[in-house]
């Protein structure tokens, strides 16, 4: 009993190096009234956690903030030096564009750029045709992707850039967890970040200025999307790093983009009022209460509410388990057996996987 209780301490001890806090992160407040947008939600782009919502898992339309997952898609799976030829459909589509003229040949990444930081539904399905010759296809590749990938189920998407379709939909929640896979890549960090860059096409040479005006107003912010169509209302996607706290807020029919960015501002203030994101890293040793010793297989990351504390603590089974307030369980993951790991990296243990 004494050796678990001074492992706890000794975790805890770490942990503290780390900064103060808890998992269990959630907070009583309600300013719904106070947000203009129809649906919001606001999580921590690093772990995941829910840290306010409102109507987030209703379907809604979401404009062009879809062309989020048109722009992780063709980086993931396109070569983005490909060159692309300007169809007469991709010339001649509506709404939003960077003027590309048919038979114009552009680089893949350009028309991603184009997409992410002028919004041109032009670029946009100039690349779905690239990558699946139509956008019906496009559009099927799209939805395997966020179920497969991202791991959301309450989305359909019908076109590339986000005009508007009756079975165009998605949520609130499901946007959320696609922005924070899409963020997670370095290409498509680097691109919805970017401010301004130089546009030298055949039909239009300027400095194309990035429409998500957050890069802007709001200190930290890192992308990443905004939309507009009528049925849609205005639609915002936005990340904000300050600090190791990275958070995602998603704002969906807002009546008018300054009501959006309003709403935005009232989130994010809330968030880095209240939460801190923390790292339990993958190298630090546990060990439970038989002296055995563990490591996570990747990176922990937890969100804590600010001056609350937090404990660890390993089974016997071999598990970490995160503990909040009144000795709450509030996270579990599953741990690695260091002596297996060297096992596993011994000349004795390969050959023995060799012989059988």
């Amino acid at each position: 009993m004494l050796r678990k209780i001074s492992g706890v301490l000794i975790l805890y001890i770490s942990l503290y190096l780390l900064g103060n806090g808890t998992v269990n992160a959630s907070v009583k407040v309600d300013f719904s009234e106070d947000l203009f947008s129809e649906a919001v939600i606001l999580i921590d782009g690093k772990s995941g956690k829910v840290l306010y919502e409102k109507n987030s898992e209703q379907q809604m339309y979401p404009a062009s903030i879809t062309k989020i997952i048109t722009g992780i898609l063709a980086i993931e799976q396109a070569d983005l030096s490909d060159t692309v030829t300007i169809s007469k459909n991709a010339r001649e589509v509506i709404g939003t564009r960077v003027y590309l003229l048919e038979g114009e040949e552009v680089e893949l990444k350009k028309l991603v750029q184009g997409l992410l930081i002028s919004s041109g539904n032009d670029a946009g399905l100039a690349i779905a045709e690239h990558i699946s010759e139509n956008e019906m296809n496009f559009a099927r590749k799209m939805n395997q992707f966020v179920r497969e990938k991202v791991g959301v189920d309450n989305t359909n998407f019908t076109n590339p850039h986000g005009l508007f379709d009756e079975e165009h939909y998605t949520t609130a929640y499901d946007m959320a967890k696609i922005a924070k896979y899409a963020m997670k890549n370095d290409t498509f960090r680097e691109i919805v970040s970017t401010k301004e860059l130089p546009w030298i096409g055949e039909g239009w040479e300027t400095t194309i200025y990035n429409h998500n005006r957050m890069l802007w107003n709001y200190e930290g912010a890192t992308g990443i999307k905004n939309g507009y169509v009528q049925k849609s209302g205005y639609t915002l996607v936005t990340s904000v790093q300050q600090g190791e706290t990275e958070l995602i807020a998603v704002t969906l029919n807002a009546p008018s983009s300054k009501h959006a960015y309003r709403d935005m501002h009232r989130l994010f203030d809330y968030g880095f009022d209240n939460f801190d994101t923390k790292l339990i890293a993958k190298d630090q040793v546990f060990q439970d209460p038989f002296g055995s010793k563990y490591t996570l297989a990747d990176d922990l990351y937890v969100t804590v509410k600010k001056g609350d504390a937090l404990f660890l603590d390993v089974s016997i089974y071999g598990y970490l388990k995160v503990v909040g307030k009144n000795n709450q369980l509030v996270g579990i993951r599953g741990l690695q057996r260091m002596e297996e790991q060297v096992a596993k990296r011994t000349p004795e243990f390969l050959a023995s996987i060799e012989r059988r």
